[in-house]
């Protein structure tokens, strides 16, 4: 039989609170413990990030921007008179000389104007020799009738100086005498009038011979004007170079209309070219003529140097002339894609390391600087100076032969150490 023992249930109830409270100590002293423990150090495969060693000594401030080469000439070819195209005989690229035909146009009007002038030319001509013939006559006629009044005068000068001696040997009359000198004073009148009349007709004649001669030079300057517009119909090179482009912005048909002052050509000495590098508005402060440059053509790197520095900024950029100091590459041509470098400065003796992606000229960043023999890195904030393409100059924060991360580590901004695998 069954003997109830209540000792035995009282300690069966005690040891479970004792069990309970221990758990829920246990839970609590687990939760405090986890609380405190620091996240995990983060990863970063080597392979994965681009490392670099701080340095001492030579640094040259470099500026670096893409552009192409461009002719140093280049001739935009117009038409001086409006007209169709008949015919297109040469196609972008080939090399043009002086006289080369580019375009044939057409243009009824002009060939008819042409025409009126060139008869128009020769109406004048006709009439003025038809007036240097009527002028001539008209001299002639008048010379002859001075030369008769003078022979005229003569002889009555003579019956005048006949009749005065007759007259002082009394043998005739005063009044004879008298009549013959005034016939004589008369004549020589009208000889002094006449050759007065021939200097004014002559005069005249000057006149009318400069206006019908000015008349005459308008017309030959208005062939010869037309002349040479029905010449430009044929549109030539006008200079040595290469064909780069027919039209302006869209390629020319035959067939099409197209009006005075066209563009329908672009010539361009192809053996002188330039680069013209875009430079970030950011770096081109401090590019100056006559700097230093070199130009990656990707297949061959040519010198060179600054001769031009845009005043205007154009889309965040500012273009920069480089001429080119040594001969160009095989393959090089107007609109090929280069990169520039323009050496701002050479500095003898700084602390300098690769630049970082979060690098900035005259900045102040935080970097990871490798510990434990490149195992770890630890973040340390760094004052930056000068900067270039690939190096920037350190000012604080770094020592010779410290390795610091140049690659981007923004997605560890929260964390001061990582690992390195």
């Amino acid at each position: 039989m069954d003997i109830p023992r209540p000792d035995l249930v009282r300690e069966r109830r005690r040891r479970r609170i004792i069990f309970a409270v221990s758990a829920i100590v246990l839970v609590v002293m687990v939760s405090a413990a986890v609380s405190r423990l620091k996240p995990a150090v983060p990863k970063v495969e080597r392979a994965s990030v681009w490392i670099d060693t701080v340095k001492r000594g030579p640094m040259s401030r470099e500026v670096h921007g893409s552009g192409s080469l461009v002719p140093e000439e280049i001739r935009w070819i117009t038409v001086m008179s409006p007209g169709r195209i008949e015919r297109i005989p040469l196609l972008p690229g080939v090399a043009v000389h002086t006289d080369t035909v580019l375009l044939e146009l057409s243009n009824p009007d002009l060939e008819q104007a042409a025409f009126e002038t060139e008869s128009q030319v020769k109406t004048a001509e006709v009439q003025l020799e038809k007036l240097i013939a009527e002028l001539e006559k008209e001299r002639i006629t008048q010379e002859v009738a001075l030369e008769s009044l003078r022979g005229e005068l003569n002889q009555t000068k003579l019956e005048a100086e006949a009749d005065e001696k007759l007259l002082a040997d009394g043998l005739v009359p005063d009044l004879n005498a008298k009549r013959s000198r005034a016939r004589a004073d008369d004549l020589g009148s009208k000889v002094v009038l006449e050759e007065k009349r021939l200097k004014i007709n002559a005069k005249c004649a000057a006149a009318q011979l400069t206006v019908q001669q000015a008349e005459l030079d308008k017309f030959r300057k208005q062939d010869a004007l037309k002349a040479k517009q029905l010449q430009a119909l044929k549109v030539r090179a006008a200079c040595e170079g290469v064909l780069q482009r027919l039209g302006d912005e869209r390629q020319l048909q035959v067939g099409q209309q197209l009006g005075a002052g066209a563009v329908v050509a672009r010539v361009a000495n192809a053996t002188r070219l330039k680069a013209e590098i875009k430079i970030a508005e950011t770096q081109a402060r401090d590019v100056q003529l006559g700097q230093a440059a070199t130009i990656d053509t990707r297949n061959g790197i040519i010198p060179g140097h600054v001769v031009r520095v845009d005043p205007a900024v154009q889309n965040g950029t500012v273009t920069v002339d480089v001429a080119l100091d040594g001969p160009l590459p095989k393959g090089a041509r107007p609109d090929l894609s280069v990169e520039g470098t323009i050496t701002l400065q050479h500095l003898a003796d700084v602390l300098f390391v690769g630049r970082p992606v979060t690098g900035q000229a005259e900045a102040k960043a935080s970097v990871f600087k490798l510990t434990d023999a490149g195992r770890g890195a630890v973040r340390v904030r760094v004052s930056f100076g000068c900067s270039s393409v690939n190096t920037i100059e350190i000012r604080e924060g770094l020592s010779v032969g410290d390795q610091i991360i140049l690659s981007d580590m923004s997605q560890w901004d929260g964390r001061d150490r990582i690992k390195v695998n």
